[in-house]
């Protein structure tokens, strides 16, 4: 196993700047992810049509396309990954253009602290794993639900039971006699 079959993840950094992707690139080797870099939105869009990537941090001010704009498309077309602004020119309107088009989790600012930013692609990362989960679960609770629905409609009255102190569905002879009945009949 190499060095970087370890590394789960992959993050994307897109800026116009060549010498702060490299920065990027050694501040962050150690971390459990690999690191591609784009100069330009429409090379990181080709990037991410070629590579799975779980994460991008965007500047946001870029020629042609700026960070706002490219993490927009990123979100119509990879909804899933994780999208952070990094940038040297923080304003509230960049920031709330950031957050509605490109639904950034996170807006940070240059000169940004290698642990920092580190830290804030890991919690990008969990965050994305737990909306996935949830997502699951809500999912599994819906169909339960329906299945609950249709086994009530065929059977009036069947989810209506009687449980004691720890949870345990409590029948009586006559519940017991019917259910055993009922499906008897159904078996036929």
């Amino acid at each position: 196993m190499g060095k970087n079959d370890e590394k789960r993840f992959s993050v994307l950094f897109v800026d116009d700047e060549a010498e702060i992707l490299n920065g990027f690139r050694d501040a962050l080797r150690k971390q459990p992810f690999s690191i591609l870099t784009a100069t330009s939105g429409d090379q990181g869009l080709a990037m991410l049509e070629e590579h799975r990537i779980d994460v991008v941090v965007s500047d946001e001010q870029m020629p042609k396309m700026s960070g706002t704009e490219f993490l927009g498309v990123v979100r119509q077309r990879h909804p899933n990954t994780v999208r952070i602004v990094l940038t040297g020119q923080a304003s509230l309107d960049a920031a709330i253009r950031a957050i509605n088009e490109g639904e950034v989790y996170r807006f940070l600012t240059k000169p940004c602290s290698p642990i920092d930013l580190a830290f804030t692609i890991m919690q990008g990362l969990q965050m994305r794993e737990l909306a996935y989960h949830s997502a699951r679960l809500l999912d599994r609770s819906r169909k339960q639900r329906s299945a609950l629905e249709a086994l009530e409609a065929k059977h009036p009255g069947i989810s209506q039971v009687e449980v004691d102190d720890r949870g345990a569905i409590l029948l009586d002879q006559e519940d017991i006699a019917g259910l055993i009945a009922e499906l008897e009949r159904e078996g036929r």
